[in-house]
């Protein structure tokens, strides 16, 4: 599937919006415990990591009566509110803890048979949310050059954003019988920059654990730790980290997905206007990176406008 002919990377230097949703189904059959713990302590991470304004971060969640209630209208809510007015060199960030699933597909469009779903807290009175409708709320009408990061602490959450490219470890493309046939429907990817990390395989479920004492996710846990840890991983670094975490102890292997052939980001500094420099990425040859003024050409490949000073690279292969 070819990358959309307006596709950029975002700076991430302009707004910052998030929604961080966490339901544990109080009272209800299959009631989870870490859920609201996993969106609290998402939303104050990225206050601060990444300085997220509070009031730019919605909170939802069944367990605290401060915060809105995750029903399906108000989640849809959430996320037209945190995609409105989405502009070039945005940040946004969505994180779902709570319960996720798989039901017949009905059109026939996914090779698995399956849709991957996520479970609003009324779900056995207003439904479920299936990928295409995340997809068309969150991706779809996202502008070129804009980001959007999404986290999915939740069962059989590998495909549950419906993205054109799924990774494995080492920044390979997997073969394209995991793309969904209404993803190859689509003809192009989307041309915004959005990076969707799953907590596991569509096969497989997402465990509950505990850090110091508190219910959390497993995979909401491993994330913030990361990250903290090593703020300026890879997507590579990132993904092994969660993997080597998560496998031994839960059995779930978590999934990187985008809308755009995931690359290896590559740490450097530039320290002039224009010069041409040969970087070494450590699992290949070296690359010869051509930089003028704060764009930088890898290959003839596409120019990405960047920052002069600290940057990162996309190395597409």
């Amino acid at each position: 599937m070819p990358v959309h002919p307006e596709f950029c990377l975002s700076k991430c230097n302009r707004r910052k919006k998030a929604v961080c949703i966490g339901i544990n189904y109080v009272g209800q059959k299959n009631e989870l415990r870490g859920c609201y713990n996993d969106a609290r302590d998402m939303r104050d991470f990225l206050m601060r990591q990444y300085q997220f304004p509070p009031d730019q971060i919605l909170l939802l969640t069944d367990a605290d009566s401060k915060s809105p209630l995750p029903t399906r209208k108000e989640m849809f809510n959430a996320f037209m509110w945190l995609v409105k007015d989405a502009q070039k060199d945005d940040s946004l960030f969505f994180h779902y803890s709570g319960h996720g699933g798989q039901s017949r597909d009905a059109s026939g469009r996914e090779k698995d048979g399956q849709d991957e779903v996520i479970f609003p807290v009324d779900f056995d009175k207003a439904g479920d949310i299936i990928d295409d409708e995340l997809y068309k709320s969150l991706v779809q009408s996202l502008p070129a050059g804009c980001r959007l990061t999404a986290i999915f602490d939740s069962c059989h959450s590998g495909t549950v954003l419906d993205l054109p490219y799924l990774h494995s470890a080492h920044g390979r493309l997997r073969s394209i019988e995991h793309i969904s046939a209404r993803a190859q429907k689509r003809g192009m990817a989307p041309s915004a920059d959005v990076i969707c990390f799953a907590a596991c395989k569509d096969d497989e479920t997402s465990a509950d654990t505990f850090h110091d004492g508190v219910a959390v996710g497993a995979m909401s846990n491993c994330f913030i730790d990361a990250l903290e840890g090593n703020p300026h991983q890879t997507y590579d670094e990132l993904l092994m980290h969660l993997r080597h975490s998560l496998i031994p102890k839960y059995h779930q292997k978590a999934q990187i997905s985008g809308t755009h052939p995931l690359v290896r980001l590559l740490c450097c500094t530039i320290l002039d206007q224009t010069h041409q420099r040969c970087c070494n990425i450590g699992f290949g040859s070296p690359v010869h990176a051509l930089i003028l003024r704060d764009q930088v050409r890898l290959l003839g490949h596409i120019c990405y406008a960047l920052d002069l000073g600290y940057m990162l690279m996309i190395l597409t292969y």
